[in-house]
């Protein structure tokens, strides 16, 4: 075979071939390009048999709907954007599944990205997923400003912040009860006889790990519980900074006989520093983790219900797009503490 075939034999055209057009499904069919537009978009006009050779012509040629077209005719694309914080992190694929369920009832695609916990990266997602057309975006915040959005905001982009607000713009949220979630973790523990608890929480930039702090404290002073500063730890989540954390608060003539953890994350971490001390501690996590009740003893926990939290926020941004809503809103999700053993340990000594 002479080189010049060899080498048009490679070329990405031969390779893959063109898109079959409705002009080729319509020549295969023998019938004009307005009737096969009509099967393709569901309209009316067209008999059962000619509907019945397009749609053997559309499946024999492998023909796609190009909506591109669509889109500048009705403006919209039928789409929409989750910016997670953490793709691998269990809480959010709860939360994702039930945006998607959504928007799939909406007859909408989903796009989702992964932030990384970082301002810079959360912002350049958006303004992406912003510049490919989408009619909305459902928002894990990384950072405190999001005026770099307001462009947006008036050009119709609805827009639904979830599990924290947006930062310096007035836009819809829907968050958990994380203050008085915590709170409530924290004085099921003092109930039990508790009075040196410890807190391990995220970076205290973060919303969530900032408000789950706080209810940490009101739940002292409510006991007139005075805190001293070596009982709390804020900072990145990873496991060798959660573990330091513990072990610390473990140690010494004085240590804690409870860890209240604030999220699921360090909750993982935070089970296997007590799995390794020869004294009981309790233990009552920010979130569920996945087998806290197969553990000996079952770990008790503050649960958010992530699916309800994405549904509500998915169901905000469409009533958004569908011109209903007007005013953002808070709305703040209740969070549920299930006891299976951990946070009822009374403390040894």
């Amino acid at each position: 075979m002479p080189d010049t075939e060899r080498r048009a034999d490679r070329l990405p055209g031969n390779r893959y071939g063109n898109r079959p057009t409705m002009k080729d499904v319509a020549a295969r069919a023998g019938v004009g390009l307005k009737t096969v537009s009509r099967v393709v978009n569901g309209e009316p006009g067209v008999t059962p048999e000619t509907e019945r050779r397009v749609q053997e012509a559309i499946d024999a040629l492998g023909f796609r709907r190009n909506d591109s077209a669509r889109v500048l005719r009705k403006g919209r694309t039928a789409s929409i954007g989750l910016v997670l914080e953490d793709l691998a992190d269990p809480f959010y694929g709860p939360l994702s599944r039930a945006v998607e369920e959504v928007a799939r009832a909406h007859g909408a695609l989903l796009i989702n990205g992964s932030s990384a916990e970082d301002p810079e990266r959360e912002q350049e997602l958006v303004l992406a997923l912003c510049a490919r057309r989408v009619d909305g975006l459902v928002v894990i915040p990384a950072g405190d400003d999001h005026r770099y959005l307001e462009p947006e905001l008036k050009a119709g982009v609805a827009t639904v912040f979830v599990d924290r607000p947006a930062g310096q713009i007035d836009a819809d949220c829907v968050v958990s009860d994380n203050y008085g979630g915590a709170r409530d973790g924290v004085a099921h523990l003092i109930a039990h006889g508790h009075r040196r608890i410890g807190f391990i929480g995220d970076m205290p930039r973060i919303h969530t790990a900032a408000e789950r702090l706080r209810g940490y404290r009101a739940a002292m002073e409510d006991a007139g519980i005075p805190v001293e500063d070596s009982w709390m730890s804020l900072g990145v989540t990873d496991p060798e900074r959660v573990r330091r954390a513990a072990e610390e608060m473990l140690s010494g003539p004085a240590p804690v006989t409870a860890v209240f953890a604030g999220n699921n994350r360090v909750t993982v971490t935070v089970v296997r520093v007590l799995a390794e001390q020869t004294r009981p501690v309790a233990l009552v996590g920010f979130d569920d983790i996945e087998l806290a009740d197969l553990l000996r003893p079952g770990v008790t926990v503050v649960a958010q219900d992530a699916a309800t939290i994405g549904r509500t926020a998915a169901d905000r941004l469409f009533r958004q797009l569908d011109g209903t809503l007007l005013t953002p809103e808070r709305i703040e999700l209740p969070t549920r503490l299930i006891t299976r053993g951990s946070g009822e340990l009374p403390p040894a000594d």
